[in-house]
């Protein structure tokens, strides 16, 4: 029988999750800050809203590769999120990592159609 006394307690295990709370914190400021970048470009720009002015606002180079940088950010802080809810909830091995590879093969389908979505404008 092993008996431990004092503070000293046996760590076992990875970070325990402070760097994916960390990301979810980055990932969040990032599509915050996308999200008030782009609100400006629509509110201060004049005429009518239509498919010409959305396309212009992503024709440039540097709008699409901060567009996608920002669709990674909010994929991976899907990631976290998703891979958290089936490491609490979800006991069965078997069903968590088809949950989890389910939720991969999706993340990289649609960074596929992001990819094709903005490089098509």
């Amino acid at each position: 029988m092993s008996v431990n006394y004092g503070s000293k307690r046996l760590v076992v295990g990875a970070h325990y999750g402070t760097r994916d709370w960390l990301a979810q914190r980055v990932t969040a400021a990032l599509m915050a800050l996308f999200t008030v970048l782009l609100l400006a470009q629509v509110i201060f720009t004049r005429g009518p809203l239509g498919y010409d002015r959305w396309a212009g606002i992503f024709s440039s180079q540097w709008m699409k590769v901060l567009t996608f940088v920002v669709i990674l950010a909010l994929l991976y802080h899907v990631w976290v999120g998703m891979r958290d809810i089936w490491m609490d909830y979800v006991k069965p091995v078997w069903l968590k990592l088809s949950l989890d590879v389910f939720t991969i093969v999706w993340l990289v389908a649609c960074a596929g159609w992001g990819i094709q979505v903005l490089w098509r404008l």
